[in-house]
């Protein structure tokens, strides 16, 4: 948010407003925790395994309204709009959310690779996208410009996920188990390629998910099911597909540059930055 904002003239002037997505990031965090029953975040204990799931379904809750008290004292433009935006992000974050929890409850769905992508927009990539879309209007920048970047943030966000998918089945997530997806039931972009290919290989995957589920990431079931994907190539192909959405992403950032917005010599170096961290 800030730095699209300082990137179009605006400076600090959306720095009052990054709690909206920083603590609503960690409100996230800690729900996605207790849906998932995860023991661990970030290399140490979820905050249901230490204070309790009663105590931490209102900690991320009250971290989804709190940031609210920003708008309430923000001195900007634009407030109404603001507002605007947060609920509907909000509402896609959870309908994006609901949407991941049907299908891994639900063992034997195998949704599409379409259904995929727009679920991963709305969960992953909703804050993202809030974000984008808050740091261009508070600068001042047009409402297609402001839904423009806020496409491409989303697009980071599908391409995100997809990756922490593959990592999670490969070198595995820092601070969480090698394998913990299976042991979820999770849908991932692999598992879909996989069995769109391989129709007839369903049942052994829903084994594998099923036993995952029954005893834990340590049983042989999880290492059969990442070394069925492997050998498939379809964890190299959905790695491939992630980097081409963060491409057209930072393709959107890059052609601010001929696009006509008017952005200062100071802008071009913050511009150059934003690039380079998507890159």
């Amino acid at each position: 948010m800030t730095l699209i904002c300082e990137t179009l003239g605006g400076k600090d002037a959306a720095v009052p407003l990054v709690p909206l997505i920083e603590f609503t990031h960690n409100a996230t965090l800690i729900h996605d925790d207790i849906e998932d029953d995860s023991y661990e975040r970030r290399g140490k204990p979820a905050i249901h395994q230490i204070y309790g799931t009663d105590t931490a379904i209102n900690a991320g809750t009250f971290l989804y309204f709190l940031p609210l008290c920003c708008v309430s004292s923000f001195t900007g433009k634009n407030k109404e709009m603001i507002y605007m935006l947060w609920g509907e992000y909000m509402r896609k974050l959870h309908l994006g959310q609901a949407i991941d929890i049907s299908w891994h409850r639900d063992i034997t769905y195998i949704p599409s690779v379409e259904e995929y992508y727009a679920m991963c927009g709305m969960k992953t990539g909703s804050l993202a996208s809030l974000a984008a879309e808050l740091g261009a209007h508070i600068a001042g920048a047009s409402q297609e410009t402001a839904k423009q970047l806020g496409e491409a943030a989303e697009k980071l966000g599908i391409g995100f996920q997809i990756l922490d998918d593959v990592k999670n089945l490969t070198t595995g997530n820092p601070g969480k188990k090698r394998g913990d997806d299976v042991v979820e039931g999770k849908k991932s972009l692999p598992v879909i390629l996989f069995l769109q290919k391989n129709p007839d290989k369903r049942e052994q995957i829903f084994y594998c998910f099923h036993e995952a589920k029954m005893y834990g990431v340590t049983v042989p079931e999880v290492n059969e099911m990442i070394q069925i994907l492997t050998k498939a190539g379809v964890l190299k192909e959905a790695e491939e597909k992630a980097l081409s959405f963060i491409k057209e992403a930072r393709d959107v950032f890059t052609s601010l540059k001929s696009s006509g917005i008017s952005i200062n010599e100071e802008s071009h170096v913050l511009l150059d930055g934003l690039i380079s961290s998507i890159s």
